[in-house]
Parts: C-alpha cells; sequence; structure tokens
C-alpha cells in the first residue's frame, strides 16, 4: 500500500471519480438502469456526501485515481444500519489490497458515526467484489433494504461492525 493516499473527497474529485465508475460499470457490462451507473448523484458524489452522517474516502497514487468508497445513511435502513456505497476501484488499482483497505476505512468511520451494520447491494458480475464483501463478514439477505433506488441490483449483504 506504499504510496496509496486515502483521503475525504473533494468538489474537484466529481468529474474523475463519475468517470471512473462509468467505465467500471461499462467493463463489466452492467450499465444499465436501476444502478449507480445511471444514478444522477453520481455526477456530484461531493454534494451527495455533504449529508451528515455521511463520508467518501478517495484512494489515489501520485496525483492519479485508483477509485473511492463511501458510507451513506440510505433512506428507511433500520435504525444503526447504514450503507457501504460507490465502492469503485480503476482496473489496475484492483487485487492490491485498495479496495480492501478503503472498505475498512468506511467500516472504521461508520462506527465513528455510531452506526452498527453496513448494508450493501451489488451485482453478479462483480463477483470477485463481492467474495471480498464475504471475506470481510458481509452475509447475504433474502431481499432488498432500505430504498437506495437502484432495483437492478440483486445481491444484498449486511455487516455487524465490532
Amino acid at each position: 500500500m506504499a504510496g496509496i493516499t486515502f483521503r475525504l473527497i473533494e468538489e474537484t474529485d466529481n468529474r474523475k471519480i463519475a468517470d471512473l465508475i462509468r467505465e467500471v460499470f461499462r467493463e463489466f457490462k452492467i450499465d444499465r438502469p436501476g444502478t449507480v451507473y445511471c444514478d444522477p448523484t453520481t455526477d456530484n458524489l461531493f454534494g451527495l456526501f455533504q449529508h451528515p452522517f455521511s463520508v467518501y474516502w478517495i484512494a489515489e497514487s501520485d496525483g492519479e485515481m485508483l477509485g473511492g468508497c463511501g458510507i451513506f445513511p440510505t433512506p428507511c435502513l433500520p435504525e444503526g444500519c447504514a450503507e457501504l456505497v460507490k465502492l469503485y476501484l480503476s482496473a489496475p488499482a484492483r487485487g492490491k489490497g485498495t479496495g480492501k483497505r478503503l472498505m475498512e476505512i468506511c467500516f472504521e468511520s461508520a462506527k465513528q458515526l455510531g452506526f452498527r451494520q453496513l448494508y450493501l447491494e451489488s451485482l453478479p458480475e462483480l463477483g470477485k467484489a463481492v467474495g471480498m464483501y464475504e471475506k470481510a463478514g458481509f452475509r447475504y439477505l433474502p431481499n432488498a433494504w432500505g430504498n437506495s433506488g437502484h432495483f437492478g441490483c440483486t445481491i444484498w449483504m449486511v455487516k455487524d461492525l465490532k
């Protein structure tokens, strides 16, 4: 992880992170309605994460954005539960522990914000990410929780924070 910086999102990151997220969706052929790909908030993540009890982390190396991940209090989730959201990495950044570290930073942030559980939504095409979630202690749910608006997702998971 040498040379990788983890920092809070800045307004100037909006275009780069939106482009990175949509690039990942095109790469895995999941660029369709009901996903983050079509979500208008993807173009202004800095603004979205000004919401109380939310945070978004950026990973970068030598000024190059590698990816990001956040915590958001999605409407209608159970009390004490937030959503782990928008964990995406550029192709060259994958498989090096960056995603795992972003996720761990988000776990700590969620605990500091007072959350006891984290929920997430994903897709089968993102199998390596889903495997990472399983290893991190997320368990499968039979249906969606909350109201993310991402009706295209078919994998729902939750993790108890310790």
